[in-house]
Order: structure tokens, then C-alpha cells, then sequence
């Protein structure tokens, strides 16, 4: 019985040797006449061929980004190529330039810019967002007459404009100042300051303003909805001469007066007036998770109050350290503040 057994299992191993060889030799023969190779399709059409997969999407994942041009945001490409692994001859060349050409060929270039606003009206372009505040900042120290109607927008467009240099802005849009005599200066500075202290409302309840930020991004398990409408001025993490620390929330421009809606049902834990924040009101919803609306020119709730989401809670200002009407939004978990574009936007 054991003989047999034995018998029978070297000639399975003899076997299993003979496919093995078989196996080599056809591979041998195979590797001698093709290659291992990707197809690549573009809506079901095919485009070419790619032996190296990874790097192909690699330069196509870099010229979505950042595209090929100056000013460029992103560039939207429709469709996105598939690829299938094949057996491809030696003497078929793979066509990686002409694919990539054929997906610069479906893209849309988005231009990022900055538009300088007068009374909401679109005067000049810059190419970055710190041409825009050192403009807005040398009309401030020239003191134009029309400081308090200039803001800034981000900007993202198919068409690239003509954008101008700092001196050229200042110099367009500098308003000189009405005659006032030099003794009436601490009269208008007492009446600025008059104006202020009549914005600013009184506070109920308390909030965290503390610096705490992270880059990453958690599960809130809360569903949050626009606030506002509006283009987007200043993005999370971006610094700025008016600034001591990096931007810990979003601002979205929007008019003098624009309701401002209840990103998410919950309770009001802080309304009024909170220094460079200026009007603000904090509603604190599920999970430890708040979100924060500043620069307000009116605040309807005080701290206490129940919100629904998308009920109207305030209205667009300017109040604080801002230099344009705009919503400074900020959602904070446990007291850290993340990204809102993670959630919204």
C-alpha cells in the first residue's frame, strides 16, 4: 500500500514539473513576443496604450491641479481615463504624450484672481490675494474717502482678465479725503469710535476663541447647509497682515445686510460682541460641534435660543477687525477649529 502511494506521488510531482516546464517555455515564448502593457480608455473610446499606469495619472493628476498657466485654480476634465492590463507586442509603442494631450484637449481651465470692489462694483484685478490686501491697506494709510466701500473677492473664471499692478490700484482707486480741519481729528476719531461702541451688541453666554487649529478632517455627524451666499475672500490656514495667527475659519463676501441662515439646528451658546470678531453669535449642535458667525451687523438670538437649520439667526457686516462685509465662518470640534470647505462650500 505504501509502495503505491509512493509510485503514485512521484509521479504526480513528475507532473507537476513537466506543466511547470511547459508553463516557463509558453511564458518565455509569450515574453519574447509582448509585453505587459495598460489600455486606455476615455469614455469607452480607446485613446492608446501606457506601460507605466502610475505615472501617466501622475501628470495628469499635476495638470488638473495646477494646469499649464499662470493664475490657474484647477482645470475641470470631464472624464477621467480607465485602465485595463493587456498583453501588448513589443513592437507597439505605448502613446503617453498623446493621451495626455487628448485629456488637455477635454479640460477647462479655471483662472484664480482677485477683484478689488467698489460699492460691490468690480473695479480692478490682481493676480494674489496679498496685492489685494496691500492695495486695501495703502488706501487705508492714504485715508480715501472711500475705504469703507472697498472689499475683495476671490475670483474663478474661464477667462483670464487684465490684471494691474499695486501702484496702478491705489492709484485708480484713491478718493482724496474731504477738507477737514486738523483740529477736528479727534472729533471724527471720538465719532468713529461712537460708531462702533453703537455696533457693538451686548454678549450672552461664552466662547472659545483660542487658537486651536488642524489640517485634517473628522466625521461631524452633523449635516451643515451655506450660511450665506457669496464668493469666497479668505480660506482656512491663510495668513495676513491683519492677522496674528493663521485664518481659522472661511469668509464669504456677501452684501451689507445678507441673512445669514443657521448652518445646522441647535442652541445658542454666545451672542455679541467678541473683539476682533465683532458681532458673533456660536451655536452649538450634536457631537461637540459648534459653528461660528462674525462680523455681523445684526445678531437676532441671544444665548439660550433654540435655531433651526436654515432659520435666519443675523445679517452681514463688517464689524471687528474686518476690512469688507463678510461672514467669518468657523466650525470647531471640541474646541478645534477645521476647515469648513472639509463640509461646505
Amino acid at each position: 500500500m505504501f509502495r503505491k502511494v509512493l509510485v503514485h506521488t512521484r509521479r504526480s510531482i513528475k507532473l507537476i514539473i513537466l506543466i511547470s516546464i511547459a508553463l516557463l517555455l509558453i511564458l518565455g515564448v509569450i515574453s519574447s513576443f509582448y509585453k505587459v502593457s495598460y489600455s486606455v480608455n476615455i469614455n469607452g473610446e480607446l485613446v492608446g496604450y501606457t506601460d507605466n499606469k502610475s505615472k501617466l495619472q501622475a501628470q495628469i493628476n499635476e495638470y488638473i491641479e495646477n494646469g499649464e498657466e499662470e493664475n490657474t485654480a484647477f482645470v475641470q476634465v470631464e472624464s477621467l481615463p480607465e485602465y485595463n492590463i493587456c498583453l501588448l507586442k513589443k513592437d507597439v509603442s505605448s502613446n503617453d504624450n498623446e493621451i495626455f494631450d487628448s485629456i488637455k484637449q477635454d479640460g477647462t481651465t479655471y483662472y484664480r484672481y482677485y477683484a478689488i470692489l467698489e460699492n460691490e462694483d468690480e473695479k480692478i484685478y490682481v493676480s494674489n490675494f496679498v496685492e489685494a490686501e496691500e492695495i486695501v491697506n495703502q488706501l487705508k494709510q492714504k485715508s480715501s474717502s472711500n475705504i469703507e466701500n472697498i472689499t475683495i473677492a476671490e475670483k474663478y473664471e474661464t477667462n483670464l482678465v487684465d490684471m494691474v499692478t499695486v501702484e496702478d490700484a491705489v492709484a485708480k482707486l484713491y478718493v482724496s479725503p474731504k477738507n477737514v480741519l486738523v483740529a477736528s481729528s479727534n472729533k471724527s476719531d471720538s465719532s468713529k469710535k461712537t460708531t462702533e461702541e453703537k455696533n457693538q451688541k451686548k454678549s450672552t453666554g461664552s466662547v472659545n476663541v483660542a487658537n486651536n487649529t488642524s489640517s485634517g478632517k473628522v466625521n461631524l455627524g452633523v449635516s451643515l447647509v451655506r450660511p450665506v451666499s457669496g464668493v469666497i475672500s479668505s480660506r482656512f490656514g491663510a495668513s495676513s497682515s491683519i492677522r496674528r495667527s493663521s485664518h481659522t475659519g472661511l469668509d464669504i463676501a456677501a452684501s451689507t445686510g445678507t441673512s445669514i441662515v443657521a448652518a445646522a439646528s441647535g442652541t445658542v451658546t454666545f451672542s455679541g460682541w467678541k473683539g476682533s470678531y465683532g458681532n458673533m453669535m456660536v451655536i452649538t449642535h450634536s457631537n461637540g460641534v459648534q459653528t461660528y458667525y462674525a462680523h455681523c451687523s445684526k445678531l437676532y438670538f441671544e444665548a439660550g435660543a433654540t435655531v433651526s437649520q436654515g432659520q435666519v439667526i443675523g445679517a452681514v457686516g463688517s464689524t471687528g477687525n474686518s476690512t469688507g462685509p463678510h461672514l467669518h465662518l468657523e466650525v470647531r470640534v471640541n474646541g478645534v477649529a477645521y476647515n469648513p470647505q472639509n463640509y461646505i462650500y
